[in-house]
């Protein structure tokens, strides 16, 4: 059974940092790991995703040159460093997991399982 256990999330004011982590078990054949959030009342929203095999990242416009996700193979472990945050980025983020090798990984529907949340405020 595949389990990803998030860790990291707070409070922090505008201009500070985080860094999330997002620890991986119970399969090897995932192909890409996304981080998504979603702010109340709001739909999920993509963040960023990393290829295991190549390593190649993509980050959704908003948070492009703030934030850089990066894993650690032997760890299993996905992280995303946050920096200069926004009160905007504040939302539940999700790590997702998914072994389908489809390059649509901005969509929700491409990964197979998803972590439980954690929670990232930011204050103004």
């Amino acid at each position: 059974q595949v389990q990803l256990v998030e860790s990291g999330g707070g409070l922090v004011q505008a201009g500070g940092s985080l860094r999330l982590s997002c620890t991986a078990s119970g399969r090897s054949r995932r192909t890409v790991m996304g981080w998504f959030r979603q702010a109340p009342g709001k739909e999920r929203e993509f963040v960023a995703a990393i290829f295991w095999n190549s390593g190649a990242t993509f980050y959704a416009n908003s948070v492009k040159g703030r934030f850089t996700i990066s894993g650690d193979n032997a760890k299993n472990t996905v992280y995303l460093q946050m920096n200069s945050l926004k009160p905007e980025d504040t939302a539940d983020y999700y790590c997702a997991d998914s072994s389908s090798g489809t390059y649509l990984y901005t969509r929700l529907s491409t990964y197979d399982y998803w972590g439980q949340g954690t929670q990232v405020t930011v204050s103004s």
